[in-house]
């Protein structure tokens, strides 16, 4: 069946040109862009008026963050115009090992949206980490033969590689003798650190907050993927990338981005439209979210309107601001609201729910011995992953040193996979929480539980309904729970409709305001990085405090 859209004007991405040319499309392939007639056609659709560029690519992004499944989120990422992702899985693969992988591909199979999976690389992220599962190179190895397995994600384990750990080097080896592409994680390394890091065959860094960070990457030849998620928020920072030369090696992510985020501000249509907004060039934009992510990649038949190239097109009314009217897939109108689930083998939908293992709780389990008045206090850095150190005096014999007035809570991480009884505990500031607790079982990368409080008896009837729900997310006040958003899948994701997860968030988002959290900030995503013992500069895991530069465990207390 031959399809002929009309009289659009093209966006050229090899050559950065508007041109109004017809495409002809045979099943779902491009076969022709030129002066192509309705004879020529079975359907002929007339778009007079509107530009047609490729669909977009988010070069690198976390389903699991978005708390749906994979047909869930097609339904969102359709209508603002992402026809293909590049999905780490290394969230649900942490909790689940393999059988995670596996279910996020099953559950990706024949959906509008080309969902394409890097092997997670670090599994647990550090020495640090208890997460529910080990993955060796010899685990990751088979996946390589899959269609829709591109290569190794983000190697966080920069310390790992840089020093010649032989479990992660095994792994980019495998990786490189597959000639696959292989992400970085290697936040503020420079030099002769990062030449190291880059030689092991590191190929991309999605962690660049600033533009010289990010420029040293590119002329040592790495690939800048500039990311605008839910916490991590690094656009405005690294704008002047869309400028020449630099543009030419830089692609577009979300990272980790909430569903209700993705659903009311967009997804890459929303960075190219805060970057237009900011005097950057549309067209660069595009190029950077189509052809050029799909070269990162090795992708051949994708990121372009030319001939040879899968039909994956968006119709739009308005260039400048993304004004999407129309989306094909293959070749075919997509209407987001029709999108089939894939079915799943039951044995593997066991696999990943039930994965809370953890006796209930007691307010005495978040009790801190006290042992010195000065202490070390995680400082959160608003729409920024990087943390702080900052030491302060506690006044012991007021809430075990909680001081809602100078902003210090309590924040403790709970074993969930193994029944180890773990539990690490120390302060926080920064989130603004001025009353009741907050918890979640999506704790990067582990995903142990993670509950940040102004009082010890709300943070273990926080824990404790997580505990019942089988992972999640809520707010406690007052020993009520005030808003939850159930996630069985892993503890990561629901399984309810996009909507209802956006109905759900969005009541969570009003409560956490009414509970002393600003507007603006993103305390769920904020929150579920502070475990994440790779991101400089201090994190708390099951074991405690951790000095990321250093990777070593360090006291609460200080002289």
């Amino acid at each position: 069946m031959k399809t002929l859209l009309k009289n659009g004007t093209v966006i050229n991405v090899f050559t950065g040109k508007c041109e109004k040319k017809n495409i002809l499309i045979n099943d779902d392939t491009i076969i022709g862009v030129g002066a192509y007639t309705d004879s020529e056609a079975d359907i002929v659709e007339d778009i007079s008026g509107k530009f047609v560029c490729p669909g977009f690519i988010d070069a690198h992004m976390h389903i699991e963050s978005t708390m749906l499944t994979p047909s869930e989120l097609a339904k969102v990422c359709i209508p603002h115009g992402t026809t293909a992702i590049i999905a780490d899985p290394h969230e649900i693969a942490n909790v689940c090992g393999t059988n995670g992988i596996d279910y996020m591909l099953e559950a990706s199979e024949g959906i509008p949206l080309s969902v394409y999976i890097m092997l997670p690389s670090c599994v647990p992220a550090t020495n640090f980490d208890e997460s529910g599962a080990v993955l060796t190179a010899k685990d990751l190895l088979p996946y390589y033969s899959h269609k829709r397995v591109l290569g190794l994600a983000e190697v966080m384990d920069y310390p790992g590689v840089i020093s010649g750990e032989s479990s992660i080097l095994e792994k980019i080896k495998d990786a490189r003798m597959q000639n696959a592409p292989i992400d970085g994680h290697a936040p503020l390394l420079s030099g002769k650190a990062l030449d190291k890091y880059i030689s092991a065959g590191i190929q991309t860094d999605h962690e660049c907050s600033s533009f010289d960070e990010a420029a040293e990457r590119i002329e040592k030849g790495q690939w800048v993927m500039i990311r605008q998620g839910t916490a991590a928020q690094n656009l405005e920072g690294l704008i002047d990338l869309f400028d020449e030369p630099y543009c030419r090696r830089c692609v577009l992510v979300t990272d980790d981005r909430h569903a209700h985020d993705l659903i009311k501000d967009g997804q890459i249509d929303n960075i190219i439209r805060t970057a237009v907004k900011m005097g950057k060039s549309v067209i660069t934009g595009i190029q950077m979210a189509t052809v050029q992510a799909a070269q990162c990649f090795g992708l051949k038949h994708i990121g372009a309107v030319a001939p040879s190239y899968f039909a994956d097109l968006l119709i739009l009314n308005d260039l400048e601001s993304i004004d999407i009217k129309d989306v094909y897939f293959r070749g075919k109108k997509i209407e987001s609201n029709k999108i089939q689930v894939p079915t799943i083998h039951r044995k593997l939908l066991d696999s990943v729910l039930n994965s809370v293992n953890v006796d209930r709780l007691s307010a005495h389990d978040f009790y801190i011995e006290p042992k010195s008045d000065r202490c070390r206090i995680i400082k959160t850095i608003p729409q920024q992953l990087i943390t702080d150190e900052e030491i302060a005096n506690v006044d012991w014999n007021i809430n075990n040193g909680i001081n809602v007035k100078r902003d210090i809570l309590k924040i403790a991480v709970i074993e969930r996979h193994k029944h180890t009884g773990h539990i690490g505990l120390g302060f926080i500031s920064g989130i603004g929480l001025k009353e009741g607790a907050i918890c979640s079982s999506v704790s990067h990368d582990s995903h142990n539980i993670i509950v940040i409080g102004t009082n010890d008896d709300d943070m273990a009837a926080a824990v404790n309904h997580i505990i019942k729900l089988g992972g999640g997310i809520c707010a406690v006040r007052n020993g009520n729970i005030t808003a939850d958003i159930p996630l069985p899948i892993g503890g990561l994701m629901s399984n309810a409709d996009a909507n209802e997860v956006v109905r759900q968030n969005k009541a969570f988002d009003e409560e956490l305001q009414a509970m002393g959290i600003p507007h603006a900030a993103a305390p769920l995503m904020t929150m579920s990085f502070v475990s994440l013992a790779v991101i400089p500069n201090i994190k708390i895991t099951t074991k405690g405090l951790i000095d990321v530069n250093n990777q070593k465990i360090i006291s609460l207390y200080t002289n």
